[in-house]
């Protein structure tokens, strides 16, 4: 196995009397994948060559569309972890919703806040949504990519058990809650491997079709990121231990759907609905002609 590397979920800690400050590596993910975000829509709202004919929106404008994807991703990604995976806990406990800070925060309820607020932003502003979601699509692996590492040198959302060479001896309940293992066990990287597969594998596909000229059927690079998510995410889960709450001795796999042997988890069911609707969106997006090269 390999020994879980010695990094610190916190980069530094300020400690001012009775009140510490600090800045932790998964708050730089979100931090770093929404600045590079950021910066690359606007470069690509300054290409009018890549749209066609013009981009969606003036380059200028993405700074106003970054406050709304914030609150998208924060606002969503809380609720969606509250109302998919701890209703009940939350329910009984309503005060506790707005402590982000505590932890919790879903993918698919993020993306859907991303989504509503990225409606709303167009409709202010008169933009079409669709060839922004285009744009968006292209930048999200950033983000995706950062976020998965981060819950890798958090040592959070660890995968099964493994043999495997490759598998990482993480620390903590991880360690001590291998079935049959005695001592420490090796468990499957999923974190890294979400990172490679939804972050490096996912954007490189999307940058290739950028290149192939994507961008000119709107729809296409949107459809290619929903589909391609869901795919990377529905298999990574195989590997991937299921939410505690999901998790009992007659459920051992956490599945939600199906039985305790052959089922689906939360996280693929989830994915499946991105997986049908970005394959709707591929295929009527190469069936419409091309945007016509202008000015």
């Amino acid at each position: 196995m390999i020994p879980f590397p010695d990094i610190a979920p916190e980069i530094f800690t300020i400690n001012l009397g009775s009140l510490s400050l600090s800045l932790r590596w998964y708050a730089l993910a979100y931090l770093a994948g929404l600045i590079i975000g950021w910066q690359l829509i606007a470069l690509m709202m300054r290409r009018p060559a890549i749209w066609g004919d013009h981009p969606p929106m003036q380059a200028d404008k993405v700074d106003d569309l970054l406050t709304w994807v914030i609150l998208g991703v924060i606002l969503g990604g809380r609720l969606g972890f509250v109302l998919f995976y701890e209703p009940a806990y939350y329910l009984a406990n309503p005060a506790q919703i707005l402590q982000v800070w505590q932890g919790g925060m879903s993918f698919h309820g993020g993306f859907a806040g991303v989504i509503l607020a990225t409606a709303i932003y167009c409709r202010r502003n008169s933009i079409p949504v669709l060839r922004l979601a285009d744009a968006m699509a292209v930048v999200a692996p950033v983000g995706l990519f950062f976020g998965r590492v981060a819950n890798f040198i958090n040592a959070e959302l660890w995968g099964r058990p493994t043999d495997l060479p490759w598998g990482v001896a993480f620390p903590g309940e991880a360690a001590q809650n291998c079935p049959g293992v005695t001592g420490i066990c090796a468990r499957h990287p999923s974190q890294l491997y979400e990172a490679g597969l939804e972050g490096l594998v996912l954007g490189l596909i999307l940058l290739v079709t950028l290149r192939a000229g994507a961008l000119r059927r709107p729809g296409l690079q949107f459809g290619i990121f929903l589909a391609g998510y869901a795919l990377a995410r529905i298999f990574v889960e195989f590997f991937r231990v299921a939410d505690a709450q999901f998790i009992t001795p007659e459920n051992p796999l956490g599945h939600v759907i199906g039985g305790p042997v052959i089922g689906l988890s939360m996280g693929q069911v989830l994915s499946l609905p991105m997986l049908l609707i970005g394959l709707v969106l591929i295929v009527k997006a190469v069936r419409r002609p091309p945007v016509a090269g202008g000015s």
